[in-house]
């Protein structure tokens, strides 16, 4: 294995185990607040552009990684989804100004 090979593995390893830790406190807590749903989109896109960009070179290092990574971001951003509402300070204060029907 090349050095650029072992470089790229160690990149691929470094930045998509950095991404568990988030997404399984995201999953116990279900505390979305304090994350962007436009960042977490576009990198989400970004990631799965990457892994495209991956596959059409053959670079495992890319395929790998990006695969991984889209798999945990794709948690974050659907968990982000589901549970935005409850989440969001806005939601709460304007339903509280709302009008009620009785």
């Amino acid at each position: 294995m090349s050095a650029e090979e072992l470089i790229g593995y160690a990149a691929a390893i470094l930045t998509t185990v950095s991404f568990v830790p988030q997404a399984i406190l995201t999953l116990r807590t279900r505390d979305v607040s304090g994350i962007s749903l436009g960042m977490y989109s576009c990198f989400t896109l970004g990631v799965a552009l990457w892994l495209i960009y991956g596959v059409s070179l053959g670079r495992w290092p890319l395929i790998i990684a990006n695969a991984i990574t889209l798999a945990l971001a794709m948690i974050i951003l659907l968990t982000k989804l589901r549970y935005r509402r409850k989440s969001d300070p806005g939601t709460a204060a304007r339903e509280q100004k709302a009008p009620s029907d009785g």
